[in-house]
């Protein structure tokens, strides 16, 4: 993304740390090349000191030290809340770990070190050795090393405590063979064309970057893709969803996982008391949850909640990241995974099924959805809303009871898939893949994992793939589904048949 700001307009955040001169002596040359330009273009530039430094005399200001990388990365967050797009580093420290700002900001930072390398590999094609006059911590740490193998040149650094020695080491460079002097630190960069003729090119760093800053390009660079969760809606269910993002990660260390982000806020209402009753509307109480995750930094929203879904339409049109719809990327599973399958049975709440969201998804793509029978979903609904029910924190005795009789009464309709429909209800089939009973079976489908999966996919930037617990399939966990209670308790127990 450029970072012009409106028409003509040259927009960016410039962080001044212990280099005062540094940030003047750039801003000054970004002021002289704009002026000297066929074009000139209005500056915004937004100036904002490091804040541990000059403010709190306790601390000690060291290059590259925790202080600094925090200060440094303060600042760019002030920037980032101001909506500026770019940020300029004219202090050479900071590039220490530069990569690390970036990866934790939407800013484009633009890299002055690189900028530099691309403007020798420009200006002397020919240039084989670069001398680089540095400060001793970015000599010690070989900084500019690293950058000249990314150009493809060899650098010879000398390291630098002052102004004083500057000629001694430039005539070492000299001698050393070097067919550029850079200036890499600010009393280099600011001293260095005041020694005259040294017989080989100097670089005039700060007026490279500000050139740079004023006329290239900058882009923001790829990042990971962010997930925010809708969490709350139950919460139980919000960290079985957690567990099912980690489990659908393919990850062979911490780093390989997604970014998440969840907005846990269980006091929104109750989907279901608005769909089926006089309860209170939870659409602004969604809505503020989904902003307070964009405003964050999300990129896609997921709500682990099969009923909330009747009230996203109002709310993704206003939102200007996506919410992954878990009703459609179900049904395309179905689709996908059971093409000849077009009855699927569905376990959900009341307000669910009054809301449509499944039945509309499922028929358009060719399916029908099939439903208990009334006492049979009343029971349905106290395994999820009793006193001894899944929200209150029970996963065995009376709700296993209910929903077992629920699963039966869908055998007895001949359908071959049934729907976990509602996010508490995994809770009651943990790595369940298919229920039997008196030789009829049904596979169990589980969208809260579906949509896990495709919240994995879609961050990492491949296709949707099978989730978890389909990929397991071929050694199915077969819960045998009984009439009474001691037999049910059994069987959520994961006793085999």
């Amino acid at each position: 993304m450029n970072t012009s700001s409106g028409m003509g307009r040259r927009a960016l955040g410039m962080v001044r740390g212990a280099a005062r001169l540094a940030t003047v002596e750039v801003l000054r040359k970004m002021h002289d090349a704009n002026a000297n330009a066929r074009t000139f273009q209005p500056l915004d530039i937004a100036v904002e000191r490091i804040s541990d430094i000059g403010r709190r005399a306790s601390i000690s200001y060291v290059a590259g030290s925790a202080q600094h990388k925090l200060g440094v990365f303060d600042a760019i967050r002030d920037f980032e809340q101001r909506g500026l797009p770019a940020v300029a580093l004219p202090c050479f420290e900071s590039h220490l770990f530069i990569d690390e700002l970036q990866q934790n900001t939407t800013l484009a930072i633009v890299d002055m070190i690189a900028a530099l390398f691309a403007h020798i590999r420009q200006r002397y094609p020919l240039a084989r050795r670069v001398g680089v006059l540095g400060s001793p911590v970015l000599c010690e740490r070989r900084v500019f090393e690293r950058y000249g193998a990314r150009a493809r040149v060899e650098v010879v650094s000398v390291p630098l405590k002052g102004a004083d020695g500057l000629r001694e080491a430039c005539e070492t460079l000299i001698g050393q063979g070097v067919d550029v002097l850079l200036p890499g630190c600010t009393d280099s960069a600011l001293s260095l064309r005041r020694l005259g003729a040294l017989g080989v090119p100097v670089v005039d760093s700060y007026s490279v970057y500000a050139q740079h800053l004023l006329f290239a390009e900058q882009r923001r660079p790829a990042r990971q893709i962010r997930l925010g969760v809708v969490g709350g809606v139950g919460p139980a269910a919000t960290v079985d969803f957690m567990h099912k993002v980690v489990r659908n990660t393919p990850a062979a260390r911490d780093q390989d996982h997604i970014k998440v982000m969840v907005e846990q806020n269980p006091q929104i209402p109750d989907r279901t008391d608005h769909l089926t009753g006089d309860g209170a509307d939870p659409t602004l109480a969604l809505y503020a949850t989904c902003k307070k995750l964009e405003d964050g930094g999300a990129d896609l929203i997921a709500i682990p909640c099969n009923t909330a879904h009747a009230f996203i339409e109002p709310i993704e049109a206003r939102l200007r990241v996506p919410i992954i719809n878990m009703m459609n990327v179900t049904a395309d599973y179905l689709r996908t995974t059971f093409p000849a399958v077009d009855r699927i049975g569905l376990l959900a709440t009341d307000g669910t099924i009054a809301s449509g969201v499944y039945r509309t998804a499922l028929e358009a793509r060719g399916m029908s959805q099939v439903l208990p029978p009334p006492a049979m979903q009343a029971r349905v609904m106290n395994a999820i809303y009793g006193t001894r029910g899944v929200k209150a924190g029970f996963t065995a005795g009376e709700c296993a009871d209910d929903i077992v009789a629920a699963v039966d009464s869908l055998l007895s309709q001949q359908v071959e898939v049934i729907l976990l429909a509602c996010t508490e209800l995994p809770l009651l089939f943990p790595q369940a893949a298919t229920v039997t009973r008196k030789g009829r079976s049904a596979h169990l489908v589980d969208p809260t994992d579906v949509l896990a999966s495709c919240c994995v996919e879609f961050a990492r930037g491949t296709p949707l793939a099978t989730p978890a617990s389909a990929r397991h399939e071929a050694s199915p966990v077969e819960y045998a589904v009984h009439a009474n209670r001691n037999e049910s308790n059994a069987a959520f127990n994961a006793e085999l048949i």
